[in-house]
């Protein structure tokens, strides 16, 4: 039994999703879907990378992962199956595997399926669910796709090092309204070695002591971790992090590191 997940901008309010997951069990009845998020941001191909590339890896290898994001119909967008880490990609080539991975994949095809007239304006229910579909059964990428050397590639913003100070700026707000930065832990070690740090944000409001989990500090106190993402959180203990510390996506956060 093949798995397929499905990331997309779909929603819940419209007929959209259910359209989607019906091709796709026409195709293959005893297939197991999961749905990993329809709640990103219209065509935001930066938040549905980043919640894919933090669930995916915990799938068992030759899972299928479906991408639904800005996947309209367009005469110049090209519709890729990716194979990267023994996981299969199904999406536009958009630049959004280029977000969701760190190397090179090991394989991309160009899918050559036709596509049926009465769905050119929504290739999900036909390219896309056909070429998961085909995958999920263990069936190759050549049979339903071109080689191809390039992705589309698009820039992700880096934090900036500027000698003992780390700029960062958040890059996604969670459900639970945590507020996650693009400085991973990696990073933070390397420039931090074994130094005090400040982390300041809006409202000059500042934070100095890193966090093991959530439940750390007092209820409606904030706090800095390390998630399961690897990236650095600011967050609130069963709290609104974002709304009460007035943070959002794309909001300049700033760490200093002092001798002790």
């Amino acid at each position: 039994m093949g798995i397929i997940t499905l990331t997309t901008d779909l929603g819940h309010k419209d007929f959209y999703q259910a359209a989607l997951k019906g091709s796709i069990i026409s195709l293959y009845p005893t297939v197991r879907l999961v749905d990993i998020s329809h709640d990103i941001a219209p065509f935001n191909i930066q938040q549905a990378a980043f919640v894919l590339k933090n669930a995916y890896k915990y799938f068992p290898k030759d899972t299928v992962h479906l991408i639904g994001i800005d996947s309209v119909f367009n005469k110049d967008t090209r519709y890729l199956a990716v194979k990267h880490k023994g996981h299969y990609f199904v999406g536009a080539d958009n630049g959004i595997f280029s977000l969701l991975f760190e190397d090179i994949p090991e394989k991309a095809v160009e899918l050559n399926i036709m596509q049926d007239l009465k769905f050119l304006h929504f290739p999900l229910t036909d390219i896309f669910a056909k070429a998961a579909t085909h995958l999920a059964k263990g069936g190759t990428m050549e049979d339903i796709g071109d080689l191809v050397e390039s992705l589309v590639k698009r820039v992700v913003i880096q934090p900036i090092i500027d000698g003992s100070t780390i700029r960062g700026s958040v890059i996604y707000i969670d459900s639970f309204q945590n507020v996650i930065t693009n400085i991973n832990k990696e990073l933070f070690n390397q420039i931090q070695k074994n130094r005090n740090f400040e982390l300041f944000f809006r409202r000059n409001e500042s934070i100095k002591h890193l966090s093991w989990h959530y439940n750390e500090v007092p209820e409606g106190e904030k706090l800095c971790l390390f998630g399961i993402s690897n990236h650095l959180e600011i967050a609130i203990n069963k709290g609104n992090a974002s709304g009460l510390l007035g943070l959002q996506v794309g909001d300049i956060i700033r760490i200093e590191f002092k001798e002790r």
